[in-house]
């Protein structure tokens, strides 16, 4: 295995740097299996309060065996340390920019696009599925889900809908996102997954288990463990709801993450200072209640629940 100009040998592992232009490089462990066969990247920390994929991967770092495996993986514990050290929600602190919306990447832009451009020339073209891994943002309660392209080519798509399935998560989102490290993989012609599990900047044992499980299953599904599984239970969102701030405010949330809603349902309230009501979300269509922010003050744009239907 050969990946950012380092040769890992069969049954080894190593950690690789990946060069992103005019800053410091992002730190990688390549772990190369015994036989050859494909090859996964997992990413996490694109957001730097996002901390149940960071833990599960540096500790999937230490525990994952290459002997045990047929092809490759590589995984990326912090896509954006700027942001994970800072404490920084949702964006690169020294330009502002959301990593996540960067893509395509500029190697003369800012720090954030040169980012997006390290990932995407490194990783694109040596890995034959992508799956980055989230949680919700430090001022966001979430349910686990997946959220699986459909702005891809059709073999794309199919092949990444396939992988979702063997997530433990309870609900795979169809998403027609073209400009994040997952979509735009997708874009490029690479079978890719956002997953999202956790949120309100904690972590936990029980969370990051389950998120090494999933990386567990992806290998299995794509040969590289001998292992396989499909979550029956699993549903598929087919419409979901991203409901926005229509102006600053104070923020009350009326449903629970995982709540079943009904047409019509006062899903919160947002407030000017003096209480005067600016924004009164209801339910459009009966459905579930999958991420809402926990934060008392929200600006104008940002994203205040979501919600979907199967």
């Amino acid at each position: 295995m050969i990946f950012c100009g380092e040769t890992i040998l069969p049954g080894n592992r190593k950690w690789v740097q990946l060069p992103v232009p005019g800053a410091q490089p992002l730190e990688c462990v390549c772990l190369c299996g015994v036989k050859p066969g494909q090859t996964l990247a997992v990413t996490a920390g694109v957001h730097g309060c996002e901390y149940v994929g960071v833990q599960a991967l540096r500790t999937l770092a230490r525990e994952l065996v290459p002997d045990d495996m047929t092809g490759n993986v590589i995984l990326l514990p912090l896509a954006n340390p700027y942001g994970f050290y800072a404490g920084a929600k949702r964006v690169i602190p020294e330009d502002g920019v959301n990593l996540n919306g960067a893509f395509p990447g500029d190697r003369n832009g800012s720090l954030g696009q040169r980012l997006a451009f390290a990932l995407e020339d490194s990783l694109y073209a040596t890995v034959d599925f992508l799956a980055d891994l989230h949680s919700g943002d430090c001022n966001e309660a979430l349910h686990p889900l997946v959220f699986f392209p459909t702005a891809g080519k059709k073999e794309v798509n199919s092949k990444a809908l396939n992988a979702a399935k063997v997530l433990s998560v309870d609900y795979r989102v169809r998403s027609t996102a073209r400009n994040g490290l997952y979509s735009w993989a997708v874009q490029r012609g690479v079978p890719a997954l956002l997953i999202e599990r956790g949120g309100q900047g904690l972590w936990s044992q029980t969370e990051v288990d389950a998120c090494k499980a999933d990386v567990r299953a992806l290998m299995g599904h794509l040969g590289i463990l001998d292992e396989s599984r499909e979550n029956q239970k699993q549903q598929e969102i087919v419409e979901a709801s991203y409901v926005e701030a229509d102006a600053d405010g104070f923020w009350y949330p009326l449903a629970a993450t995982n709540q079943i809603v009904c047409m019509g349902e006062v899903l919160g309230r947002l407030e000017s200072l003096t209480g005067e009501l600016l924004q009164e979300v209801r339910a459009k269509f009966d459905g579930v209640v999958l991420y809402h922010t926990i934060a008392l003050g929200v600006h104008k744009g940002e994203a205040l629940i979501a919600y979907g239907h199967t």
